[in-house]
C-alpha cells in the first residue's frame, strides 16, 4: 500500500529482556506494541500451517461473529501460547478437542493454556470463537479497519483494509508477519443479494436460512495476515486469462454493477501490460494457483493477495495526478501497477518484521519505473524515477525499530526506489540486474525475509559488497554527500556519510565526456582523470540520489 504521500495530504506474562531493551530504545513503543511485535516463546512455539476463518457479517450494526481454526505444528514442547485479537472484540471461547480452554487477555494479546503439553513436532489444532464490532476506518486505507458505505444504488458496500493496523483488528490469528499459513479457507456469510469476494478461488456458494449466503474462498498459497480480505457488495464479475511464464493465468474482475462498462475497457488497458512487464522484471506471477483478481473497493487500494483492492476511480495516475510530475505517471493507472506489484514484493516475499517494510515498498515503488520503462523506454522510466524524488522527506531511517510493530520512514517508497536504481547503476549491467530481481523471487519464493537476506543476495549475485550503501540509505535519514576540492592542481574527493568507511562507487565525467566510475572513501583522495578540475567535473546526480559539495 502507498501511504504518507504529500500529494494525498494536500488532496484529501513478563516482557522478555529483548522487548524491554526495545522499549527503552524506542520510548514511543508501548507494552501492547511489544506484545504485538516481539517473537516471544509463546509465539515461536507453534508454526501456523492452516486457518479456516468462518465469519458472519452483520451490516446493520457493523458487527461480525464467527470462528477461526488454527492448525499448527509445534516447534517445541509447550503448554501455553499467544494469539492476537483486538481488545474491542470478545473471545467467546477457545475449543481444543471438544473442550474449552482457559485463556487470559492483555491488550490485544490472548494467552491460551493447555491441560497437557503439546509435544514438539506434533500437528494439532484449536478453534477460537469470537464476536464484536471491529474498528471502523475513517480514512481507509491509511488508518485501517473496516469500511462501511453504500454504492451508487444505495446498496451496502463493505471492505477490510488493515495493513499496519493489523489483521487481528477483525479476526483472531498469530498477528506477526514472520509466520504465514501454507493455505487457508475463508468463509464469509452475508445478507442475501450481496456477494463476498475474498482471496483465492471461490470454492462454493451456499444459501442459508434467514436470508443469508455463505461464500467459501480457498487460498492454496502461503498468505500473510493483513492480505486476508473481505469485500462485500452488489458485485458482478467478468473474466479473462493471460498466457504468462507459467502458462495460463486466470484473471477475474469483481466490480460494482455501475462500473461494469468502464471496468472492461480500463482493466484491459492496464492489467495484461502490467503482467507482461512485471513478469519480465521479477519473474512469474507468484500465485498462478490462486489466480489474479481486481476487486472494486470503497477505498483507494490495497495489495490483498490474489484479490487486489482497487479504488482509483477508473482513471490514470494517482487519483488523476502524477506523483512524479513528469507526465509519465498519467499514462497508466497507478493503483493497478503499484498494488499488483506487491504480489511479488510484499506477498510473495514478505518481511519478517514490519521494521523491514522497505522490502515491500521500495521494490514495488521501483516497479512503477520499471513498468514505465517497459512501455515507453528506459529514458522514460529513469525520468519517472527521478521525478519520485520530489516526495522524499529524508526525515528518518527507512528501517524502523525491530520487535515493536513499527515501520520506518515513509521514504521507504520513493527514496527506496531511487536506492534500487543506484544499485542498478553500480551493477552497470542491465541484464544482470534483471536477473538479480528475478532471482530474488526464486530464492525467496513464498518466504518471509530480513533486510540482511535481501542485501546479502544482491551482494552475492552482483559480485559487489553494497552493504554500506544499503546501510546509509536504509538506516539513516540523511543522504551521503560527495565533497570535491582542488589543491595544488589535484582534484580530491571524499564521501561525507553516517556509515563508517562509506565507499559507494559513483559515476563522474568531464563536461561533455563519458561517465566512468570512481570509488571514493571517507578520506580525501585524488581522482585519476586527466584534465579534471573541480569546475569541469560532473557527478551523475541523475542516477544517484546524493549531495555534492564543491569547496
Amino acid at each position: 500500500m502507498l501511504r504518507s504521500l504529500s500529494l494525498v495530504a494536500a488532496l484529501i506474562g513478563l516482557i522478555p529482556t529483548a522487548s524491554a531493551q526495545l522499549l527503552q530504545a524506542n520510548p514511543k513503543a508501548t507494552r501492547a506494541d511489544s506484545l504485538r511485535g516481539t517473537l516471544t516463546p509463546l509465539r515461536t512455539c507453534y508454526d501456523i500451517n492452516y486457518y479456516h476463518l468462518d465469519v458472519k457479517l452483520n451490516i446493520d450494526d457493523r458487527s461480525l461473529s464467527g470462528s477461526n481454526l488454527f492448525r499448527f505444528t509445534a516447534t517445541q514442547d509447550f503448554t501455553r501460547l499467544q494469539f492476537d485479537l483486538f481488545a474491542n472484540l470478545t473471545v467467546e471461547k477457545v475449543v481444543y478437542k471438544g473442550q474449552s480452554l482457559p485463556f487470559t487477555r492483555e491488550a490485544n494479546a490472548v494467552f491460551v493454556t493447555f491441560a497437557q503439553p503439546i509435544r514438539k513436532g506434533s500437528q494439532d489444532e484449536f478453534t477460537v470463537f469470537y464476536a464484536g464490532k471491529p474498528r471502523v476506518a475513517e480514512r481507509a486505507p491509511w488508518d485501517g479497519g473496516l469500511v462501511f458505505t453504500k454504492d451508487a444504488n444505495g446498496k451496502p458496500w463493505v471492505a477490510t483494509a488493515v495493513q499496519g493496523l493489523g489483521a487481528s483488528a477483525w479476526w483472531p490469528n498469530k498477528d506477526h508477519q514472520s509466520d504465514e499459513v501454507d493455505s487457508m479457507l475463508i468463509s464469509v456469510t452475508v445478507p442475501q443479494g450481496l456477494k463476498d469476494v475474498s482471496n483465492g478461488r471461490l470454492r462454493k456458494t451456499t444459501k442459508l436460512k434467514g436470508g443469508l449466503t455463505r461464500f467459501d474462498w480457498a487460498v492454496r498459497n502461503p498468505i500473510n495476515n493483513y492480505d486476508v480480505a473481505l469485500n462485500v457488495g452488489d458485485y458482478t464479475s467478468f473474466s479473462d486469462s493471460y498466457t504468462g511464464e507459467k502458462g495460463k493465468l486466470s484473471l477475474e474482475y469483481w466490480v460494482l454493477r455501475e462500473n461494469l462498462g468502464k471496468a472492461k475497457t480500463h482493466f484491459a488497458a492496464n492489467v495484461k501490460p502490467m503482467l507482461k512487464s512485471l513478469e519480465h522484471w521479477f519473474g512469474p506471477y507468484p500465485f498462478y494457483e490462486d489466480g489474479y483478481k481486481l476487486v472494486d473497493a470503497p477505498h483507494l487500494g490495497m495489495e490483498h493477495q490474489s484479490a487486489v483492492a482497487y479504488g482509483n476511480k477508473y482513471q490514470n495516475g494517482y487519483l488523476g495526478h502524477d506523483r512524479s510530475a513528469t507526465g509519465w505517471g498519467l499514462k497508466w493507472d497507478f493503483i493497478i501497477i503499484h498494488e499488483s506489484g506487491h504480489e511479488w514484493f510484499g506477498n510473495n516475499i514478505t518481511s519478517k518484521d514490519i521494521a523491514d517494510m522497505w522490502v515491500h515498498e521500495s521494490f514495488t515503488t521501483y516497479s512503477e519505473a520499471l513498468f514505465t520503462e517497459s512501455q515507453f523506454g528506459k529514458p522514460a522510466g529513469q525520468e519517472y524515477l527521478h521525478g519520485q524524488r520530489r516526495n522524499i522527506q529524508n526525515d528518518g531511517p527507512i528501517i524502523g525499530p525491530y520487535g515493536v510493530n513499527q515501520e520506518g520512514s515513509g521514504d521507504m517508497y520513493d527514496k527506496g526506489s531511487n536506492l534500487l536504481n543506484m544499485v542498478r547503476t553500480i551493477v552497470n549491467d542491465d541484464e544482470k540486474w534483471r536477473q538479480i530481481l528475478r532471482g530474488l523471487g526464486q530464492q525467496f519464493y513464498h518466504q518471509t525475509v530480513t533486510t540482511e537476506q535481501i542485501v546479502g543476495y544482491i551482494n552475492q549475485q552482483s559480485g559487489k559488497n553494497l552493504t554500506k550503501v544499503f546501510d546509509q540509505y536504509l538506516r539513516y535519514g540523511s543522504i551521503p554527500t560527495l565533497e570535491i576540492r582542488q589543491e595544488e592542481g589535484k582534484v580530491l574527493v571524499r564521501w561525507v556519510a553516517n556509515v563508517p568507511d562509506f565507499d559507494m562507487p559513483v559515476r563522474v565525467r568531464l563536461k561533455g565526456g563519458q561517465y566512468g566510475f570512481i570509488q571514493p572513501g571517507t578520506r580525501f583522495q585524488e581522482i585519476s582523470l586527466p584534465g579534471a578540475t573541480k569546475d569541469n567535473l560532473e557527478v551523475d546526480t541523475f542516477n544517484y540520489y546524493i549531495g555534492v559539495l564543491v569547496d
